[in-house]
């Protein structure tokens, strides 16, 4: 969504070619990996909730399955960016957008450290980790940010 963001930037007759291109590609991306992905891992998820019920009795898999409602609703809001797209307007910004989109990585490391570190001790470095990972992912944002300012890449 950055990218059709950073296209409003740009003149004419280069906006209107990035902005209908992204607009394509978006759709494309929407409807052909990431709903079919979301449909595909939900259907496998129960599935094998219902292969291993017992699973729901422990508290890392309620604190994960937490974690997933998350990663839905992450999803629902990329869905009204992209209604936003097709109707031809985002009102967020590129840095905004850059940064939103981390939060889905941060969401499915939660996901992971929940199923690998179990142990109350391993919840301990979970959090840590996951405090780490966005710390880095933010610092990581600000930094290719000054980086891409200094070195003028918007520029052609």
């Amino acid at each position: 969504h950055r990218f059709y963001i950073e296209a409003e930037e740009k003149e004419e007759p280069a906006r209107s070619i990035l902005k209908n291109q992204y607009s394509l590609m978006c759709k494309r991306l929407w409807y052909i990996i990431t709903w079919p992905s979301a449909v595909l891992a939900t259907i496998f998820a129960v599935w094998l909730l219902i292969l291993q019920p017992f699973w729901l009795e422990s508290n890392w898999m309620i604190i994960k399955l937490g974690f997933v409602g998350l990663l839905f609703a992450y999803h629902w809001s990329c869905q009204i960016m992209y209604n936003q797209i097709d109707k031809g307007y985002l009102k967020y910004s590129s840095n905004s957008l850059r940064v939103w989109n981390e939060v889905a990585t941060i969401i499915l490391f939660a996901c992971v450290f929940l199923v690998v570190l179990k142990t109350t001790l391993g919840w301990i470095f979970g959090v840590v980790g996951i405090v780490g990972v966005s710390v880095l992912l933010m610092l990581g944002i600000k930094l290719y940010k000054k980086i891409r300012v200094k070195n003028s890449w918007d520029e052609e």
